[in-house]
Order: structure tokens, then sequence, then C-alpha cells
């Protein structure tokens, strides 16, 4: 696996201790792969700013990046949504990284992610 991308249900599980998600984090950061949160999902699940010490964790490792919801991938994610019939441009953010990192994208909503895109890989949690 080349790396993860974590969508919203992603962080809300490290938010809830999910020891499943946790091992998951753990296994790619010993691995030393790139772990992505995008800035939408980060955006979506941010709620209690200093109270989320296990997300604000995760965010200061070393191989985690947050790829920015910028104009250009803005428009994709929106050009995205147009071709498939959606309506969420977070989800569909979170694939475009996930397609141009080559990433495994890690989600609690598998089925809309899919919608999306068939061939993304997923990992449910």
């Amino acid at each position: 696996m080349p790396g993860v991308t974590l969508d919203t249900g992603a962080l809300i599980a490290i938010e809830r201790a999910d020891r499943r998600m946790q091992a998951l984090i753990d296994e790619a950061h010993t691995a030393g792969l790139p772990i992505d949160i995008p800035a939408g999902p980060l955006a979506q699940a941010w709620r209690s700013g200093p109270r989320q010490a296990r997300l604000a964790r995760t965010l200061h490792l070393a191989n985690v990046t947050v790829p920015a919801l910028d104009e250009p991938n803005a428009k994709a994610a929106g050009i995205l949504c147009g071709q498939r019939g959606t309506h969420d441009p977070i989800d569909a953010s979170v694939v475009l990284n996930a397609r141009r990192r080559d990433q495994t994208v890690i989600t609690s909503d598998p089925a809309d992610l899919r919608h999306l895109d068939a061939h993304v890989r997923i990992l449910a949690i």
C-alpha cells in the first residue's frame, strides 16, 4: 500500500479511539507511509479544537500531510460531482486525492466513494 487518504469518518474514528483505526494509523506511521488528511474532511471533523487531542496528535505525525482544497482541487471536485451526479465535493476531493497519490481511502462510507470512482481502493472501517 503506497499510503492512505483519510475521509471524515476515519477522522471521527480516530477521535472515538477506535482500535482498528488506531492500528491502521500506527501501521502506516511505523512503515513511513504517507497519510493524507485532505482539508475538507479535516474541516468537517475538527469541532472541538484543543479537546481533539487524538486527532491533533495524528496531524503532528511526520508522515501526515493536509492537502489543500485550493481552486484547482475545488474545481476538479465539482466536476467529478457533476459527472457522477453527486452533491458532496468533500467526498470528491478525497477520491481525487487518493487517485492522484495512488492511495487507499480509509472510510466509514464506502458506497458514496465507490459511486464517485468504482476503481478507487477503499478500506472500510
